[in-house]
Parts: structure tokens; C-alpha cells; sequence
């Protein structure tokens, strides 16, 4: 099963949840996200039939390890594009929205790119005439 963007956001939800509740369940994510009960009902089924989580009898959801595989990922790109953005002067809440729509589509060689850069030399600085610099 290839999943779509959706499928990424809902998988770093469980994974974001998972990190602050003890037990993750549908209603949890539907809060957390703003999603209705029916879609997010619709997705953890399609989620639990491609592998990427289980649902026990009590509703509480878990990470399997394809599933766990996905959502660090995204939650990894997330996280230092987020940080990239703010870095460059880009308010933290403006940059975590825009991370939250790179992440789904920059490719892995770019992210991997991006990475070794902050590595080698740390995450951008602003200079005085306002062009980014490494």
C-alpha cells in the first residue's frame, strides 16, 4: 500500500500523540487534527489493513514498525525543515505550516542534502543584507 499525504500526517499524529498519552485512540486524533470521526475512523482502517498500525479491542492504537518507519521520518523532516525556516527569520508558526507541506514532498536526496549542510556548517544565519547565509 503507498501511502498518501494523509497517511504520512496521520501516522505523525499517532507518533506526536503516542509521545504525550499514555494510549492513543481515534477520538485523540480526531482532536488533535480537526478531522471528523468518520474520516478519521475511514483512515486508521485503511492504515490498519496496509500494516502501518494496530488497534487493540480498547481502541487504543499503536505504531507498528513500518508505521513507526514512516512517521519518524516525516516527523524528521518536519522537525528540521521547521527549524531551517526559523533560522532564515521565518515566524515559528508560519514555518512549522510551511514545514508541514515540504515535508510530504521534498525528495530524499534534498533532505539528506539539507542535513549534511546543518551538520557540516549548523542551521542558516541571517546576514546584514538579508540574504541567507551558511
Amino acid at each position: 500500500m503507498t501511502l498518501q499525504e494523509s497517511g504520512e500526517m496521520y501516522l505523525e499524529t499517532i507518533l506526536v500523540l503516542s509521545k504525550e498519552l499514555s494510549a492513543v485512540r481515534s477520538i485523540d486524533v480526531s482532536e488533535y487534527r480537526g478531522y471528523s470521526k468518520p474520516s478519521v475512523s475511514r483512515a486508521m482502517g485503511l492504515l490498519k489493513s496496509g500494516g502501518y498500525i494496530n488497534i487493540d479491542a480498547g481502541g487504543h492504537i499503536t505504531l507498528t514498525e513500518a508505521g513507526r518507519d514512516v512517521a519518524e521520518r516525516i516527523y524528521e523532516r518536519h522537525t528540521v525543515l521547521t527549524d531551517v525556516l526559523v533560522s532564515l527569520g521565518v515566524d515559528p508558526e508560519v514555518a512549522a505550516e510551511d514545514a508541514c507541506s515540504m515535508e510530504h514532498h521534498i525528495s530524499d536526496a534534498s533532505f539528506s542534502a539539507i542535513k549534511e549542510h546543518i551538520e557540516k556548517f549548523g542551521l542558516p544565519k541571517l546576514t546584514i543584507n538579508n540574504k541567507p547565509g551558511f
